[in-house]
């Protein structure tokens, strides 16, 4: 675990336990009960941010999930299971994650709106279901049966804080992880995500799951905490309330899952002290979600911009991590001998039509080993047509794609990835809340802490802590090209990465691309409207128009051909002038 993620761990840790002493020690034993009850909500609160606050995907039925923890809770206190309830809640977890990867299964193809109307209707349907029958021991009045040493209320407050700070520590290490940066990059952009191999199904899969299993423990904790339950504990519009919460307090964070369960749990008790029905809180509720969105910003993040910005002022010291020390990039992975084999990529006769339009007919293109080629031509000749083909984000194309003489139909662009195919994006598709480090983990995994600061320093670009939101749009193209570099590819596709560049800023990304070969081992195709840059990068390039191949050669020659300074550069042929 590195330095960073160890400190704030232990900070979780301190903070989780300082809290947890005042609320045992200093609380009459009413407010230690509704204490419980924030807490149990707040492991709820955060799977549910997992979902919709780092993945980015709308999840309407939490409490279903917890419902399927609670009901197997039940069930094993009936039968008298082994392990007691510390075993039970854990089980409960995983009695919930296949029903949270049958939800995850419509997010393949759905989003938003439709996707959300999906989730509402499991929570409807689970809701008829509890109707028609009763939770184990419920007709018996059978209470769980809790751990002896957390019988009383004060040590059932300890219980639940135990689980949620093993949550929330799993979770903060999760968040760290490439599966954590996926979940942000699939939320930013799942065609960026895919082309970094990121598998765009398994990842949302895996962020349903994990949201399910927490979402069940904390339906057994709360068996554990009321000892009876019924449905109405874990209706339709009990998921609704929580979804507003989590999206007003961004429950994705520790912080913000304990001010969602103050929420949840202490809004009902002043209203009904102040006489008020309890559907005002869910009206409240709902505006405050709203003004987050509108805002951009949540409960949490508000209050960690304040800390941050007072610790500032008082000139605290903050912690924040070195960067290695090394700017020697190691040699490149010898893939093969380019001498003793054929070129890297070749498309043959590749044709790509939409409908009556024919954007690409019968483009052959060959990269070899080694080497530096430029795809140029007007806009609108069919050069992202191109790439979004040979890469695999299009559904259907005439001809073939093979790397190092293996066929790519019928892959995947996230498969394509993997294999060795990597590409850049004409506009940036990095997640914005992601560290500069975080990013080149998630397209590099595998990279030593001297190799991503070796492959920062030799591009250009800011040292690994610093946050992506923070650099400026021409940077943020340089740390794309750095990603796809860094795994060290076969073939890397370049999409314009010069745009936002200053003119000296160019002619340095040129000699930074020319390298790419030797220092990377990976060959590259470049896309580019930068002529200099072209000369500058390129051993041989290619002119497209009207998405079809007109010269081919090496730069110098092609780029005087009369063809070609008519179609892309606009110069007229001697006769068209006559």
């Amino acid at each position: 675990m590195k330095r960073a993620d160890l400190t704030s761990c232990l900070a979780l840790v301190v903070v989780t336990a300082v809290a947890g002493l005042a609320v045992y020690g200093l609380l009459p034993s009413y407010w230690v009960f509704l204490a419980t009850a924030v807490v149990i909500t707040a492991i709820s609160l955060q799977g549910l941010g997992l979902v919709t606050g780092r993945a980015g995907m709308i999840a309407l039925c939490q409490m279903s999930f917890a419902g399927v923890g609670a009901w197997t809770v039940g069930w094993l206190n009936v039968i008298e299971a082994p392990g007691g309830l510390p075993v039970w809640v854990v089980l409960g977890g995983l009695a919930a994650v296949p029903f949270g990867v049958a939800i995850g299964l419509p997010a393949l193809r759905l989003r938003g709106i439709n996707l959300a109307i999906v989730t509402l209707a499991f929570a409807a349907a689970f809701d008829v279901i509890l109707a028609t029958i009763t939770f184990p021991g419920q007709t018996s009045f059978l209470s769980v049966a809790r751990p002896e040493l957390f019988d009383s209320d004060e040590g059932y407050f300890v219980f639940a804080l135990l689980f949620y700070l093993a949550v929330a520590l799993g979770l903060s290490i999760l968040s760290r992880s490439r599966l954590g940066s996926a979940f942000l990059a699939i939320r930013h952009s799942e065609r960026a995500a895919a082309a970094l191999g990121v598998s765009i199904p398994l990842t949302k899969l895996s962020a349903f799951a994990i949201s399910a299993f927490i979402a069940g423990l904390s339906g057994g904790l709360l068996a554990g905490y009321l000892g009876t339950l019924v449905s109405e504990n874990f209706s339709m519009m009990q998921s609704l309330a929580l979804f507003a919460v989590a999206t007003m307090a961004g429950a994705q964070l520790a912080e913000g899952a304990i001010i969602g369960g103050m929420l949840v749990t202490l809004f009902p008790e002043l209203l009904r002290r102040l006489g008020l029905p309890q559907d005002v809180g869910n009206v409240l509720f709902a505006l405050g979600a709203v003004q987050a969105l509108a805002s951009g910003e949540t409960m949490a993040e508000t209050l960690r911009r304040n800390l941050a910005s007072l610790t500032a002022r008082l000139g605290l010291p903050r912690f924040a991590p070195s960067a290695p020390v090394g700017t020697v990039l190691p040699p490149p992975r010898n893939r093969r001998d380019p001498a003793a084999a054929g070129p890297t990529l070749v498309i043959d006769r590749l044709g790509v039509r939409y409908g009556q339009v024919v954007a690409l007919s019968n483009v052959s293109l060959s990269v070899p080993a080694g080497t530096v080629v430029g795809l140029i031509g007007p806009n609108g000749a069919g050069k992202s047509t191109f790439i979004d083909a040979v890469t695999g984000f299009l559904p259907a194309y005439e001809g073939s794609v093979r790397l190092e003489g293996r066929p790519l139909e019928g892959l995947p662009a996230h498969e394509r990835a993997r294999l060795g195919v990597r590409r850049t994006w004409q506009t940036t598709r990095i997640p914005p809340d992601l560290s500069v480090g975080a990013y080149l983990d998630l397209a590099a995994p595998g990279l030593s802490p001297e190799e991503s600061a070796a492959v920062l320093t030799w591009i250009g670009c800011p040292s690994p802590e610093t946050l992506v939101q923070a650099v400026d749009a021409g940077t943020r193209r340089l740390l794309d090209v750095a990603g796809v570099v860094a795994a060290r590819p076969a073939v890397v596709l370049l999409d314009e990465p010069a745009a936002g560049q200053s003119y000296d800023q160019a002619l340095r990304l040129a000699r930074r691309i020319a390298e790419i070969p030797k220092l990377f081992g990976s060959s590259v195709l470049l896309v580019e409207h930068d002529m200099d840059l072209v000369r500058g990068a390129c051993s041989q390039i290619t002119v497209c128009d009207f998405g079809q191949v007109i010269a081919s050669g090496p730069p110098l020659r092609v780029l005087e051909e009369p063809v070609v300074k008519k179609a892309y550069l606009g110069i007229a042929l001697e006769e068209d002038a006559a």
